[in-house]
This record gives structure tokens, sequence and C-alpha cells, in this order.
């Protein structure tokens, strides 16, 4: 089954409003985008995720698996972390990747975590 990393591309990161240019959010999404999704995860960017004082902002989801909100995300530094605990979280069951396998930006910088829509049997 594949999971959906999503990327709030409108994120600026606490940075003034650059007008037109690049968003903070936009770039991570270019560098993960650049390093290429792990086997099972499929990149999607979104417009917000309603998390603007914690960005960069990303989220794990799946049908039937708990989902996570992220925050504090650096494009430049926690790509590869990025990648490491979404291929994690798409080898978990059901979205629990226990504590100590989950890269520390996840264990230090979750926003939220949401249960699974669908009942877990």
């Amino acid at each position: 089954m594949t999971v959906t990393l999503h990327v709030c591309i409108t994120c600026r990161r606490g940075l003034p409003d650059a007008g037109d240019g690049p968003r903070a959010g936009a770039a991570l999404l270019d560098a993960l985008l650049a390093e290429g999704a792990p086997e099972g995860v499929r990149i999607q960017p979104v417009e917000c995720l309603s998390a603007c004082d914690n960005g960069c902002n990303i989220a794990l989801s799946a049908p039937g698996r708990w989902s996570y909100v992220y925050g504090h995300m650096d494009p430049a530094t926690h790509v590869p972390d990025i990648l490491a605990g979404a291929a994690a979280y798409a080898a978990s069951p059901d979205g629990i990747v226990p504590w100590r396998e989950r890269p520390t930006i996840f264990r230090k910088q979750s926003l939220a975590r949401i249960p699974p829509m669908e009942s877990l049997k």
C-alpha cells in the first residue's frame, strides 16, 4: 500500500512574505522530489496544513494507519531524515513506528498524531 507524504508548499518557515518568490515549503518539496521518494511513498504537495507557526510542515498518512503532522522541517538539512522517516512509516502496518526507530526530527518535531478513520482490526 502506498503512503502519502504531504508537503505544505505555502509554508514560509517564519520568514517574511517574499511576494511572488519561492516559499520555504516549495523548496522543501523540490528537495524531497530531487532525492526521490522511498518505495511505497508518494510525495504530494498541499496548499496548507494549518500549522503556519511551525513551518515547514509535512504530514504522513495512509488508509487504516495513524497519521502524523510534523513541523519545523528545514529544506537544507532535514530531507534525508524525512525520507527515512517516511520509509519507516511505509514499512509499518499501522503507521506507528517504534520510538527509537524514528529519526530524531520525527521524535522531537511531531505536531499531531491522528487516529485512523477506519478501525484497525
